[in-house]
């Protein structure tokens, strides 16, 4: 007897002993991983990229909100523009733990971009229709930055915003560095549909999405704006991902002003539900699948269908089939491979990171081609046959 145990013991030991060497390797990796330069998937569309970052103050909320726009640019033959500014790079370090900071998240000043700062706006036409791009819950909306390239190089002026205490961190034009107030992230609904820190979110977010329209209509008529006479507000269009899929429905149905909507894995909320939105807007969404038993899942799906059926045409509802919630950013490439190998075994989206978001970008900007640029319905169409891993649930 003593010698069966003290045999267990020994193997016991040697399974403690391989557990500890295999997870000091996983670490070794994720933190090598973590310091690898990566780039961004490069645009698809034929325009050069630009990008600004400035300050605007939103008389909804009475806030700086940082505005990010991504435009069609002449190319400035110049190194392109840093994924985050140095700023705003150590204030998110600050308020990351050790584990996310050191070997989950991948550092963003290795990560490549394809927009250049500042570059002369493209001249072959006089203006661009406009996208409003709003991330979810506490992301920044240089996580899309993918998604606004993209956009921007098929001839969209793209802008978005952060918001100093909602959005994870915002650094002031006076360097003053504002995270997320907790009571301000709508995580803490906990899928509850009728928590009202839902309602009063989303009339914040609306409200300053339509301030930010308002600003980009004065700066496109004064004289002496980098941007005056080039936007054509005429033909705006919305999208978000996650609860900025919500505000893109809500913002689409409250104001006159936006053309078009996409709804990027986001449930739907405020009163777009029960109205409905009688503008083309597009369903884009992840796998959830293996979540149709769930009642509150099914109520979601619900909520989908109740507005999708009501839309006119042009609409479009598909599944990305093995996407994940995160296919739709640039987090889906900069958080650790390794962990996001090791949550594909486990079930969690097996779907390529690239291939997530070349699909997703290619439906973005063709829906927006269709109802913003007046494409042929047939592109739209088409990309059924080009993607066969998307399914048009209608």
């Amino acid at each position: 007897m003593p010698r069966m145990l003290v045999r267990l013991a020994k193997i016991a030991a040697g399974f403690f002993v391989v557990a500890i060497a295999a997870l000091c390797l996983l670490l070794f990796t994720m933190w090598r991983e973590h310091a690898t330069l990566v780039s961004l998937p490069a645009p698809t569309g034929s325009f050069a990229v630009g990008r600004t970052q400035t300050a605007w103050n939103s008389p909804a909320s009475r806030e700086e909100l940082a505005v990010w726009m991504w435009y069609p640019a002449v190319s400035a033959h110049q190194p392109a523009t840093e994924y985050l500014p140095p700023a705003w790079r150590q204030a998110l370090r600050d308020r990351q733990g050790t584990f996310m900071r050191s070997f989950f998240k991948r550092d963003s000043s290795v990560v490549r971009t394809h927009s250049q700062s500042e570059a002369p706006f493209a001249s072959e036409q006089q203006t661009y229709p406009v996208v409003l791009l709003r991330p979810g819950g506490g992301a920044l909306t240089a996580d899309f930055t993918t998604l606004a390239e993209d956009l921007a190089s098929h001839g969209y002026v793209v802008v978005g915003f952060d918001a100093p205490g909602r959005s994870a961190v915002v650094v002031q034009s006076d360097g003053r560095a504002i995270s997320r107030d907790p009571a301000n992230n709508v995580e803490n609904a906990n899928g509850n549909l009728v928590d009202p820190l839902v309602g009063r979110l989303l009339a914040m977010w609306v409200s300053d999405a339509k301030a930010v329209i308002d600003h980009l209509q004065q700066l496109n008529t004064t004289s002496t704006a980098p941007f005056a006479h080039r936007l054509d507000l005429a033909r705006l269009g919305a999208v978000g991902h996650s609860f900025g899929g919500a505000t893109a429905l809500q913002f689409c149905h409250e104001d006159a002003r936006c053309r078009a909507a996409i709804d990027l894995d986001g449930i739907p909320f405020g009163s777009v539900v029960t109205d409905g939105l009688a503008k083309p807007a597009m369903f884009l969404l992840s796998d959830h699948s293996r979540e149709m038993s769930d009642p509150e899942s099914l109520k979601v799906v619900a909520m989908i269908e109740s507005i999708y059926t009501r839309l006119p045409e042009p609409r479009v509802y598909a599944t990305i089939r093995q996407a994940n919630h995160f296919s739709f950013g640039d987090q889906i490439l900069l958080n650790s491979q390794v962990a996001i190998r090791l949550l594909r075994l486990a079930g969690f989206g097996s779907l390529d990171g690239v291939r997530g978001l070349t699909i997703s970008n290619d439906y973005v900007h063709t829906f927006f081609d269709v109802t913003l640029k007046d494409t042929a319905l047939s592109t739209l169409k088409q990309l059924s046959t080009r993607y066969p891993d998307v399914i048009r649930d209608r």
